[in-house]
C-alpha cells in the first residue's frame, strides 16, 4: 500500500537545498531525499508538494520557518472555506503548500506535519490513473477527471494526481513550463516514466536513509 518509498528532488546547489530543507522539514526527513542536477528546467514543474498540518499554527509556523530559510510566498497564509494555509516556493523552484482543513488551533504550537503529499499535474487524470493502477497502486478516492488520491500507510508519502493547469492555479502560477520536472519517485510503480514524463525508480530493498 505504500506506493513511495521517496521523493527525490534534482536541485542545482545541493547544499543550499539541503540547509533549506533540514531547517522546513529536519535533518532526518523520510520523506525527501535530493540529488544534483542541472538539467535544464523553466516555469511551472508540474508538481507540488503538500504539508497537512492539524492547526493553523502550525502552518505559520512552518511558513515561517520557510521564509526564514529562504522561501518565496506565492500565497500568503489566509483563511478559506476549506481552512487555512498558504504556497511557499523553495530555493531551488519546488513548490510547497502547508495547510489545514481545521480553522483556530486546540494544541500547542509546532513545525509537525501529519500528511506528506505529492501531487502530481497532469493532462490526463482518467488515463495516468489506469497507468498507475495498473503498476500496482492502489486508488483511495477518485473525482472523475479532476483528482485522484492513491492508499498509503499512515506516516507515508501520499501520492495525487490533479489536472496541470488547476493544480498550477491552486498554488497562484502559471501552468507554462518547459525542460525537467527535476523530480524522481522511488516506488512501487518503477522503474518507469508515466504519461507525462515523471520519473520513477524501483523501491529500494532496504529502509531508506533520508540525506536532508
Amino acid at each position: 500500500m505504500n506506493s513511495i518509498d521517496a521523493v527525490i528532488l534534482e536541485v542545482a546547489d545541493l547544499a543550499a537545498a539541503n540547509r533549506f530543507y533540514s531547517a522546513l522539514l529536519g535533518p532526518d526527513s523520510p520523506h525527501l531525499r535530493l540529488r544534483a542536477s542541472g538539467t535544464p528546467t523553466t516555469g511551472f514543474r508540474g508538481f507540488t508538494l503538500s504539508l497537512v498540518v492539524s492547526q493553523p499554527g502550525n502552518a505559520d509556523a512552518l511558513i515561517k520557518a520557510a521564509l526564514d530559510a529562504g522561501a518565496t510566498s506565492l500565497k500568503p497564509a489566509s483563511k478559506s472555506l476549506w481552512g487555512y494555509g498558504g504556497v511557499v516556493q523553495a530555493p531551488d523552484g519546488t513548490i510547497v503548500k502547508i495547510a489545514t482543513s481545521a480553522k483556530k488551533d486546540t494544541g500547542p504550537v509546532s513545525q509537525e506535519f501529519d500528511e506528506f503529499v505529492v501531487l502530481l499535474g497532469v493532462e490526463d487524470v482518467k488515463a495516468t490513473k489506469h497507468f498507475y493502477a495498473d503498476r500496482g497502486l492502489t486508488v483511495g478516492k477518485s473525482f472523475g477527471g479532476k483528482y485522484v488520491e492513491f492508499a498509503t500507510g499512515a506516516g507515508h508519502v501520499k501520492l495525487g494526481l490533479y489536472k496541470r493547469r488547476g493544480l498550477a492555479k491552486d498554488v497562484g502560477v502559471s501552468a507554462e513550463g518547459t525542460g525537467s520536472h527535476r523530480l524522481v519517485l522511488s516506488g512501487v510503480a518503477g522503474p518507469c516514466k508515466d504519461l507525462d514524463d515523471f520519473v520513477w525508480e524501483a523501491s529500494a530493498s532496504a529502509p531508506l536513509t533520508a540525506t536532508v
